[in-house]
């Protein structure tokens, strides 16, 4: 039994078989199933399925002699059932493939109404700021009314001549009273 080699042996694992195998594209395998899934859907299909009905059952019921298939019609339920088999999972497939983008859509989506909502609190906060900022600024109003104050508190620190020609002192009126310091 020495002459038996390991591969010839019960007890030992014999080396990997290759398997025959091929890739397949599943992003090409999706978009062909889309293609079918859209084509069943639309009423082109209908169309070519119901003429194809009525040709097949008026010559199995009128044509004697080309009749392949006799009342039950066993081979054209073979042929809807075959083509159900074969659809269903296909709509499935594009179905999934709709939900996949539809997700991946949502989340854009999503993400895009975070960072539209994350500029519009910016802008508002800016706006806010602004807003202070402009309340603290000196409006034309306000230096207007600033220079006509001061005018008038030069023209009244200016001596001026009374009714009898002598001058008062500065911040005197003509009556000689003080003039006190307009409010606001």
């Amino acid at each position: 039994m020495s002459d038996l080699t390991a591969r010839q042996r019960l007890d030992t694992p014999g080396t990997s078989r290759r398997r025959l195998s091929f890739t397949v594209d599943a992003e090409t395998v999706g978009q062909f199933s889309e293609s079918i899934a859209r084509f069943l859907g639309t009423g082109r299909f209908l169309m070519w399925q119901t003429i194809l009905v009525v040709v097949w059952i008026s010559l199995n019921l009128f044509a004697v002699k080309l009749r392949w298939d006799p009342y039950p019609f066993i081979l054209l339920n073979l042929a809807f059932s075959t083509q159900a088999a074969y659809a269903a999972p296909l709509i499935l497939l594009a179905q999934n493939r709709q939900e996949n983008r539809d997700r991946v859509s949502l989340e854009e989506d999503r993400r895009r109404a975070e960072q539209t909502k994350a500029d519009t609190e910016y802008l508002a906060r800016e706006l806010a700021a602004l807003r202070l900022a402009v309340g603290e600024v000196a409006t034309r109003d306000y230096l207007r009314r600033e220079l006509d104050e001061l005018r008038d508190m030069l023209h009244d620190m200016r001596p001026s001549e009374s009714s009898d020609g002598s001058k008062d002192g500065p911040g005197k009126t003509y009556s000689g009273e003080r003039r006190t310091k307009r409010s606001n």
